[in-house]
């Protein structure tokens, strides 16, 4: 789906240090966690909008949960999900998978006339989001800022001038082991959320492979209302009374 209205900035590339020097200290925006295997520590970056940093030796999850944590796909109304500026018409929703298929790369979203991405998430009910992964490839197409707004159905690009609930300063995660958890007090009603992804590394389109949600998931409940009259005293006009003739049948 081709992306409607003027483009939100011009692109400006971001560079990260160079691979393998760890960061020393956390910003006062919410971290990035990493979830590799073998309890290895991964360095973390920075992002803005306020909570705090936590670090990949905080918790690790056996290898067999991760996948039941990162199950909100399942959560995701993809009949009504939406993702502007895809060059593929249908591309966006095929990010949204299994984490077990997340290196699976013949399913990937790319990006049409700039380097932006939005994505809009319906859910089939209400979601308490905690965290995201954003996998993509290794080179300057992978996203390098992520910005999170809830409860706007319908977003476009010219919707994303306004203040985004949170964002992120990203790393490149070409494995989807990092998460950037979410400011949960914010993020604990969300019936949709939008997605931007505003800039990458410096390439004139953008990829990515896998998009993972954590969190937890409510049952949408409609309370059906049953509006009752009452009469203080009936009125006689409003009440027809069919009389009724008995009839006596005989059996002989």
């Amino acid at each position: 789906m081709r992306r409607s209205g003027a483009p939100f900035t011009t692109r400006q590339t971001l560079r990260l240090a160079a691979a393998g020097q760890p960061r020393e200290s956390c910003a006062s925006g919410t971290g990035l966690r990493g979830r590799a295997g073998g309890g290895v520590a991964m360095s973390h970056g920075h992002s803005h909008g306020g909570g705090g940093c936590r670090c990949a030796a905080e918790r690790e999850e056996p290898p067999e949960q991760r996948g039941l944590a990162y199950g909100l796909y399942l959560r995701i109304d993809l009949e009504r999900l939406q993702c502007l500026n895809e060059s593929r018409e249908g591309s966006g929703r095929g990010v949204f998978k299994p984490w077990e298929e997340r290196t699976d790369r013949s399913k990937f979203v790319e990006s049409d006339a700039d380097e932006e991405l939005l994505f809009n998430i319906p859910f089939t009910g209400n979601v308490k989001l905690k965290g995201i992964i954003i996998m993509g490839e290794d080179d300057d197409s992978h996203p390098s800022e992520m910005r999170l707004y809830k409860n706007i159905p319908q977003m476009s690009f010219d919707d994303t001038e306004r203040e985004p609930d949170q964002t992120f300063s990203l790393n490149r995660d070409l494995t989807g082991e990092l998460e950037y958890a979410t400011k949960i007090s914010r993020f604990s009603n969300v019936y949709h959320l939008s997605i931007h992804i505003s800039k990458n590394f410096g390439a004139d389109t953008t990829k990515v492979f896998y998009i993972g949600l954590r969190g937890e998931w409510t049952e949408l409940r409609r309370h059906e209302v049953t509006i009752c009259n009452y009469e203080a005293s009936a009125n006689p006009a409003d009440h027809r009374v069919h009389q009724v003739t008995p009839q006596t049948h005989f059996i002989s």
